[in-house]
């Protein structure tokens, strides 16, 4: 049986009430940077997903200790000792990259592999680099690996041309103990990025300006640990947001911070649904079949998230009426439109535009998870298909979600199993 699979009948009708897992893309960084301090951090309501695995795989590699307490992490960095990273995690994952800037700061050299994850789309770290070497650190790109040295780390004004969550992270993270002030000109506003200042002052890190286009970080000598909550993940929440648009369904989310969601609440009251939020909460109601949106753009935050454009597309593809999407974060987020139009949906896309024609009803099909955010699109496609849905890949799924199916049965889906296999091809 291959747990790498995943079987659906639907169509099924999302209902009741769910706490939310630990943010996946928040985790990453504040694990990269516990390395920046020597002692023992205490991370609650961290999310046990691959991701995080591997970042613990080179966490250890380099010398640190780590051991799970239900969702409490425990890590003890006092013993890191090694620059180099390359555990068996190093190429598995993009948040590999994220540790250039806070080994720099540390050690004052670091040897990486070429980030691996998702296929969608380049994905370069020029931007990372040109912001440190701005704060003196110097890289040497061999084949597979790169390594970077910085004997001293000095403030300065650091430009990004493009505000990218991974570059302003990495930024962040060397110069909090650089010597003098950096200020980080056309940073990424995430609530990723709030987060990770948040936990850095914690650690002794002097930051203000964070959630802006401007993050001023003024270098101190040193770092302690911490202790932090993991905020819940907005793209987790989103993802069965629109599940249960999609089947009609009425769900209440929980531990949810509503400033992270963005412009999510506005569009699905936009597609029909009933919304009510408060600060850590969100109920969505639909009764009715979704209404199209003529145009919705991906953008960085406050705008709507690249990580929830398939899931968004998944939606539109049963709405009554034709959608338009513009993808302008990563080039290849439209792998899911083939999956989907074995499914029944009528989707012309091309480059970074994608037309969808939707329809009330998608049908079951075998089909395959590209990358991490389209399978768990694919998987609520599937609840609202007639008939069986076979998915293929959910290795990828489990990047960023704790355990999908224990999710959905909470829930209300029942007809769901991990590993099944495909009944006919395999009785």
């Amino acid at each position: 049986m291959d747990r790498n699979e995943l079987y659906i009948k639907g169509p099924q009708r999302m209902h009741g009430e769910l706490l939310i897992q630990g943010s996946k893309n928040a985790a990453l960084p504040i694990l990269a940077a516990t390395v920046l301090g020597k002692g023992i951090f205490i991370l609650h309501h961290c999310p046990k997903i691959s991701d995080v695995e591997h970042m613990l795989e080179l966490l250890i590699d380099a010398g640190c200790r780590a051991y799970w307490e239900g969702h409490m992490l425990i890590v003890d960095t006092r013993e890191l000792r090694n620059y180099r990273v390359s555990g068996n995690g190093a190429g598995k994952m993009r948040s590999t990259v994220t540790l250039l800037g806070s080994i720099l700061g540390r050690m004052h050299q670091v040897e990486i592999p070429y980030p691996g994850g998702c296929t969608i789309g380049k994905r370069p770290i020029d931007l990372h680099l040109r912001g440190l070497e701005q704060l003196g650190a110097v890289f040497e790109h061999q084949e597979h690996t790169l390594l970077g040295k910085a004997a001293l780390l000095h403030g300065a004004p650091v430009y990004l041309g493009f505000p990218s969550v991974g570059a302003t992270e990495n930024v962040l993270l060397a110069a909090v103990l650089a010597e003098g002030v950096t200020v980080i000109h056309g940073a990424a506003m995430e609530p990723e990025i709030v987060e990770l200042a948040c936990f850095l002052r914690k650690m002794g890190a002097k930051i203000r300006g964070e959630g802006t286009p401007v993050i001023t970080v003024e270098g101190v000598e040193k770092l302690h640990a911490a202790e932090y909550i993991v905020p819940s993940d907005r793209i987790v929440a989103g993802t069965y947001l629109f599940g249960a648009a999609m089947t009609r369904g009425e769900v209440r989310l929980l531990h949810v911070p509503l400033s992270h969601l963005g412009n999510l609440p506005g569009l699905l009251g936009q597609m029909g649904a009933v919304v009510e939020a408060e600060e850590d909460w969100i109920y969505v109601r639909m009764d009715q079949q979704l209404k199209a949106i003529p145009y919705v753009v991906t953008a960085p935050f406050p705008g709507f998230p690249t990580d929830l454009q398939s899931a968004l597309m998944a939606a539109l593809s049963t709405a009554s009426g034709i959608s338009f999407i513009e993808e302008k974060i990563f080039e290849a987020r439209f792998q899911i439109v083939e999956e989907l139009r074995k499914m029944g949906a009528s989707i012309a896309s091309e480059e970074s535009f994608a037309l969808i024609d939707g329809d009330d009803r998608l049908h079951g099909a075998t089909v395959e998870a590209r990358e991490l955010r389209g399978g768990a699109a694919l998987i609520m496609a599937a609840l609202a298909a007639e008939g069986e849905t076979f998915i293929r890949g959910m290795e990828y799924v489990c990047r960023g979600y704790e355990n999908i199916n224990e999710d959905l049965k909470k829930l209300g889906v029942k007809e769901i199993n991990a590993g099944a296999g495909n009944k006919k091809e395999n009785p």
